[in-house]
């Protein structure tokens, strides 16, 4: 009899066991109906920054990245020149800027991986289609050639990478007078609301530890980039890469010498899509 009941105990603990690894079972599936694929982009979103494969072309590797420290709510304004003034020589700027510091070091390791400017965080201002120009204040006086001129401010991390969301850049154009040059065609037919790609990094010389991994950056307006829609196509070296996303890129094995870099702004099909800027070529030194 005793027997029994110990035999109708362990089946009964038997079956409530069954029932909840079964439940247990069932509440997993329920819980969890990502794919590995799902479970680990959404732990690479978690962990504040996408891992990107980079194109590799002639010896020479692009590689996109987004895991610089953001400043979502950074802007910037400039003040004067007013657009579409005519003001003397030198030209007084004047920015007001929110929620970013000027000569800050950003917080991130690309600051010791790449090239760096010891004076922190500043303002590229781009005059025409010249290099740019880096400020770390937010008065100055800039001379300027006498006629029209077209200028881009925008906000830059320490190691040169452009802050791209909109309040964080100033497009508009500015005569500088008196004198009678006659201003370049470009300058004189820019239009301020069409797509334009302006050229930011990388610039001069570079040596050592910043020749290793250089940043390929640049600015866009009036437009962006997608994999069926508007590209920049980047020739380096005569190596060509088509680039559908507007982010910051390491360029690797650049050999030492003398690097010749192109960026078009073109359409789907692989067109220059018209603009003074839209094309433009630049030559930097490498010194491993």
């Amino acid at each position: 009899m005793l027997h029994r009941a110990s035999l109708g105990g362990s089946l009964a603990l038997g079956v409530l066991l069954l029932l909840s690894n079964c439940s247990t079972s069932q509440q997993a599936e329920t819980t969890d109906t990502t794919s590995p694929g799902d479970r680990s982009t959404a732990l690479g979103a978690q962990g504040g920054g996408t891992t990107m494969s980079g194109q590799t072309v002639g010896g020479i590797t692009l590689t996109p990245f987004n895991d610089s420290p953001k400043f979502p709510t950074a802007a910037m304004r400039l003040n004067s020149p007013v657009q579409g003034s005519t003001v003397p020589s030198p030209v007084a700027f004047s920015y007001e800027l929110s929620n970013f510091q000027l000569t800050k070091m950003t917080g991130s390791e690309h600051a010791t991986m790449m090239a760096n400017s010891m004076k922190g965080q500043h303002i590229h201002l781009i005059i025409d289609d010249k290099p740019y120009i880096a400020e770390y204040e937010t008065k100055f006086s800039q001379p300027m050639d006498p006629g029209k001129h077209v200028i881009l401010s925008f906000l830059s991390r320490s190691y040169h990478e452009s802050l791209k969301h909109k309040g964080a850049y100033d497009l508009r154009t500015i005569t500088v007078g008196p004198g009678a040059a006659q201003p370049d065609s470009a300058t004189a037919n820019f239009d301020v609301n069409a797509p334009a790609l302006f050229y930011s990094r990388p610039k001069d010389a570079y040596k050592g530890n910043d020749a290793k991994k250089i940043m390929l950056d640049f600015y866009l307006v009036n437009t962006t980039l997608a994999p069926d829609g508007n590209k920049v196509r980047a020739t380096i070296n005569g190596s060509e890469f088509m680039l559908d996303q507007w982010l910051p890129y390491q360029m690797e094995g650049l050999p030492a010498g003398q690097a010749t870099i192109k960026l078009e702004l073109v359409d789907s099909s692989g067109k220059l899509i018209p603009g003074p800027y839209n094309s433009v070529t630049r030559t930097i030194s490498v010194e491993p």
